[in-house]
Order: structure tokens, then sequence, then C-alpha cells
């Protein structure tokens, strides 16, 4: 994908600015956005996927310009598959259902196209006997995955993860990031917030660190990680491997 943006800018009321204008252009096919919270990293996803509107600036993926009109922003949405930090799902829907209702009433597949789609994926990603359960009744692992399912089913260009582990266990946490691993090798571009250095470093092809609502570096791994230029990516970095065995 062919990311770029120019003069990005996201203030809220009172003139709280969360985004300094910031200026990119790359084309990449996995991107790790890092940071410490409140950095700005939540919000520029959201507005990378057309959910949240930029103060300023223009904003362009794969060429198509971030529309300002909601219909505009509705066929730009269609596009992408979203995964949020608590899966988003619709707890009073079954699992199979979660998937098969974005796919008839957003995307017009029929209601057999759309169950079909459901199974293969819920039975790809090891919940094949759990399609019929409420999230309630799934663990947090099952229920990002069933997250992942939704957001990759109607087949969109690009995935966006907004901290798609931060409220799991690590065994959980490793479930979901080996399935996003295997989207990765299958050639399924995506974004992803995440607290996750390792995966990061070693799965995402470039990682972007915001601070203080500005994109203070970006570059490979190796850059990022072994050789941090700014003082705040240095403490950042120090802070987290402080308690590492």
């Amino acid at each position: 994908m062919k990311l770029e943006f120019h003069g990005l800018s996201k203030q809220f009321d009172q003139g709280r600015v969360i985004l300094q204008p910031m200026d990119f252009c790359d084309e990449v096919h996995t991107l790790a956005i890092i940071g410490p919270s409140g950095g700005g990293k939540s919000t520029l996803l959201r507005i990378i996927g057309g959910l949240l509107p930029p103060s300023s600036g223009t904003l362009s993926i794969n060429g198509e310009e971030l529309p300002k009109e909601e219909e505009g922003l509705q066929r730009y949405r269609k596009k992408l598959g979203f995964v949020f930090q608590q899966g988003g799902l619709f707890r009073h829907l079954s699992a199979r259902e979660n998937i098969v209702l974005p796919l008839t009433k957003v995307h017009g597949y029929s209601e057999t196209e759309a169950g079909k789609r459901a199974d293969e994926l819920l039975e790809r990603f090891g919940l094949g006997a759990d399609g019929h359960k409420k999230p309630a009744a799934l663990s947090g692992g099952q229920q990002q995955r069933v997250a992942i399912a939704r957001a990759i089913a109607a087949k969109p260009g690009i995935l966006l993860l907004d901290e798609p582990t931060s409220a799991l266990d690590p065994e959980y946490t490793t479930e979901v990031l080996d399935i996003v691993n295997e989207l990765k090798e299958e050639g399924l571009d995506f974004i992803i917030v995440t607290h996750e250095m390792g995966f990061a470093r070693h799965a995402c092809e470039k990682a972007a660190f915001l601070c203080e609502g500005k994109l203070m570096e970006y570059g490979s791994g190796s850059e990022i990680f072994d050789a941090p230029k700014s003082e705040q990516l240095k403490n950042f970095l120090g802070r987290l491997l402080e308690w590492n065995m």
C-alpha cells in the first residue's frame, strides 16, 4: 500500500492538540505504529480508516484521497477491515452472526454466500465448533479471532488493527499475533497499533514511533529498535525492556 499524508493534524475541543501537523509518504506492506499512551497512535489509525476526520491536511491510500463527505467515506471504509482493542463484537449476536451481518448489510452478500464465508473463516481460525456462541461465552483470544475473521471476511485491501491484544493474557496474545502474521504471509497489507515490540520488530516491515503527537521516527525494525535516534524513543524502549528477561 502507498500511504501518504501532508500537514495531517488533529485537535479536539478546547484546542487540545492530539496530532501535530505531519508529513509521510512511503509504500509499505506491514506497518507497526508504536509509542507511549496518549501519543496519538489510535487517533492516527482512525483517521487513516476514515472513522475520524482530520483537523487539517490530506491523506491518501494507494492514490485514493480520504473523502470528506459521508457517502464517499462509506465507500472508502468498505475497502478496509478493522479490528479494535476489545474486538467490537455485537454482544447479542453469535460469533457466526457477527461475521454474516456485515457481509449482508454492508457488502451485499446473500445470506447463503455470507454463511458459507463465515463458516470457512470460523473453521480456519479453530472456531468451527463455536460459531453458535455469543461473545460472552468465548475467551478473549477467541473473541479477537472472531473479530479478525469478521474484518477480513469481505477480503479488504488493508487491515487496520488498534491494539488487538491489549486486553489479552500472554497465551491469547500469541494466538492472535500468529493469525495476523499468517495473514501477512498470505499477502494482506496491514497497519497495527501495538505495544508488542517483538511483533513490531520482527513481523512488520516498518515501524513508526509517535510521541507527543509527533511522528518522531520511522524506519525498519533494525533502524527503530537497534539504533533509536531521539531521546524519546530511547527512553520508551528502555522502559519497556527494563523488566524483560
